[in-house]
């Protein structure tokens, strides 16, 4: 988690800085599942089935922290809370699609 979308200031490599924003298990998926529309809770954990309720809490709440995905909680019974990509999130967009593409080439064709 880089928070507030500062990333470290000894980051010589741009490959490093984007790591830090969106490094690890999960946040690539989640941005990934947020890609094309506005998704509540619900819908993110049942498309990624292996992520406990608690990860994936905590990792919606670094992506928000840093300015990749926006929360919109609505003051209604029962409470409804909506995840969708920021514009900063949404530039991401071409990065995630290649990474589908290679996946698609390379992972799942080869099986």
């Amino acid at each position: 988690m880089v928070t507030k979308g500062k990333i470290s200031e000894e980051v010589k490599c741009p490959v490093t800085g984007i790591l830090q924003l969106i490094g690890g298990k999960w946040k690539p998926i989640i941005l990934y599942c947020l890609r094309s529309e506005t998704r509540r809770f619900g819908e993110i954990a049942a498309r990624i089935p292996s992520i406990s309720r608690k990860v994936l809490t905590e990792q919606l709440r670094e992506l928000e922290q840093d300015n990749l995905i926006l929360r919109v909680q609505f003051n209604e019974i029962p409470p409804r809370v909506e995840y969708s990509l920021t514009a900063m999130g949404k530039s991401l967009s071409p990065v995630l699609h290649e990474m589908e593409k290679w996946g698609l080439e390379n992972i799942m064709n080869k099986k």
